[in-house]
């Protein structure tokens, strides 16, 4: 009979769970499909995991041929950024598959490999006309600072001398503000239009107004310079992964919700426009995080992210996940079974319940940290996360059957110890984030199960029979003498990020413009700051590890 029982309340559990997840995971509205036929351009980047530019591990002529093959009936023209570093092969394989280029030159602060590229780009564009229709002196170059206007016009004049294509620069839309002396230098202008990184981050909903609102801004500011100059959208897209700016959301659903709305709009103006990108691009997470490698419209793997038509999935594979978090839960019946089939039907159902959404965490965990997981180290790192949130696991189910039993709780070092060793990581984790947290994602996932432990005692100890108690020592054992500093030290850190969050804000150039002077723009920086659900989900999971260290003490010198 006891057996059964626990059958029956595994099985209502596990069901339960399902329907759940089913109904969180069903395909989402992702706006109008994409029209039938080609993209106008793809930004093209052919660097696989393991290749990188910064690490000079250029591209495979086979993999570019490879790529560029897997394109050529999705896009009528691709972007390139530099021509050299294994992208020679790219003219004659665009060819080869009835694609047009947008060659670019990478320009930066040393002046022997600007010499290099910009005689690439020169010798590939007469070399290749039919297919070379435009080219590109720069990407950004003057956002990161690395050369002043003036040498870069005198790149672009050079190139304007040896080529018979238009010739343009590009940057971010702002650069082109700055110094509109680039706009009569160009034959075309080049802006790169990504709501997700202004200095205001404009919402996924508001995305493609943005869009028109400054392509007309360019627009007005070179007629009084050059009438009648046309405007490319060099750059314009949505990341997929990573961390919340303001009200901008990075996820797939977001992601196609973007590039078809994109598109709609530049069809319905005739913008000129290219999307970034075509691939994932794991090197850039070295750069600019989990949210920089994720902004193609196909993974590191080559895989579809979101399709240009239909409803679309947040979660593709949340079925497969759903079945190991299950097979895990009947992993932990089958070690604690002794013990459960002592409960009565409450407590099992409790103990059951929670257990499974430890292991619906774990897989989430794992799922995702490795995914965004990008060298070797990364992987050790998310190998010892996972390996540490089960052992956690098994802990707390340990400690939760001993509190619905007759069993005194006791002081359980491995459990504190494992908590400490949490905090500790939230503790860094949080100062990072606070000190310089631009391209840094929010690990909520790695705080998931340690928060529902928190929350699976306390609720355990009420139902047991016992007051409800929030200090560590009464619902897990444990304490420590210097438990309060631990507690406030993790306060500290959630006003830091607090303060760290707002501060980058305000002192963005083109959010100073928009709000000059600290108070005009404090409560501007606030909303970004605060209507950030990511941001706010952490603080919520430090705020929650902090209580019971915190009222450890208390109760302490209660007693």
């Amino acid at each position: 009979m006891q057996s059964v029982r626990v059958l029956v309340c595994l099985c209502f559990i596990v069901l339960t769970h399902g329907a759940i997840d089913w109904y969180r995971n069903q395909p989402q509205d992702a706006g109008t499909d994409v029209p039938s036929g080609k993209l106008m351009s793809l930004s093209f980047a052919p660097f696989r995991e393991g290749f990188s530019p910064l690490e000079k591990i250029y591209p495979l002529a086979d993999h570019v041929e490879e790529d560029i093959k897997l394109l050529a009936d999705k896009t009528e023209t691709i972007r390139t950024y530099s021509s050299l570093g294994g992208m020679q092969p790219t003219p004659e394989l665009a060819r080869k598959y009835g694609l047009k280029m947008l060659q670019g030159a990478w320009i930066g602060d040393i002046a022997l490999n600007n010499r290099k590229e910009v005689d690439a780009l020169i010798q590939s564009a007469n070399a290749n006309p039919d297919v070379v229709k435009r080219v590109i002196v720069g990407n950004e170059v003057l956002l990161r600072g690395e050369l002043d206007v003036d040498h870069l016009i005198a790149y672009i004049r050079e190139v304007k001398k040896a080529v018979k294509q238009p010739v343009s620069y590009a940057d971010v839309w702002s650069m082109y503000m700055k110094h509109p002396q680039l706009i009569a230098e160009v034959d075309f202008i080049t802006i790169h239009i990504l709501p997700y990184w202004e200095d205001e981050p404009v919402s996924v909903d508001n995305a493609s107004e943005h869009l028109e609102k400054i392509v007309k801004q360019v627009d007005d500011e070179a007629r009084g310079i050059a009438p009648g100059k046309p405007i490319l959208i060099g750059e314009s897209g949505w990341p997929s992964e990573g961390r919340q700016r303001g009200l901008a959301i990075p996820s797939v659903v977001n992601e196609a919700r973007f590039i078809r709305g994109m598109i709609q709009v530049a069809r319905h103006h005739g913008f000129d426009y290219n999307i970034v990108e075509a691939f994932n691009q794991p090197w850039k997470s070295n750069l600019e995080g989990v949210v920089g490698a994720n902004w193609g419209l196909f993974s590191a793997d080559r895989e579809p992210v979101f399709p240009l038509t239909g409803p679309v999935y947040e979660e593709p594979d949340w079925a497969r996940h759903y079945a190991i978090a299950s097979l895990l839960l009947l992993g932990l019946l089958i070690g604690f079974y002794k013990q459960l089939k002592t409960l009565a039907l409450l407590p099992l159902l409790l103990v059951l319940g929670f257990g499974q959404w430890f292991c619906a965490d774990l897989v989430a965990v794992a799922d995702l940290d490795w995914y965004t997981s990008y060298s070797l180290a990364q992987r050790a790192y998310t190998l010892v996360v996972v390996a540490a949130n089960a052992v956690l696991i098994i802990l707390l189910m340990a400690r939760l059957l001993a509190g619905f039993s007759a069993q005194n709780i006791v002081a359980d070092s491995k459990l504190r110890n494992f908590y400490l060793g949490f905090i500790a990581l939230a503790f860094y984790k949080t100062l990072m984030l606070a000190i310089n947290g631009r391209y840094l994602s929010f690990p909520n996932e790695q705080l998931a199960i340690p928060v529902a432990g928190i929350v699976a005692l306390v609720v355990c100890h009420w139902f047991a029979g016992r007051r409800l108690a929030l200090n560590f020592a009464e619902i897990a054992g444990g304490r420590g003498a210097r438990d309060r500093q631990v507690a406030a030290a993790l306060l500290i850190a959630m006003l830091a990020l607090g303060i760290g969050e707002t501060k980058a804000f305000m002192v963005g150039r083109d959010f100073i413009l928009a709000h000059p002077g600290f108070f005009e723009g404090l409560p501007y920086a606030l909303k970004y700051t605060f209507f950030n659900q990511q941001l706010l989900n952490w603080l919520l999971s430090l705020f929650i590890l902090a209580v019971p260290f915190w009222t450890n003490q208390a109760a302490k010198g209660a007693k």
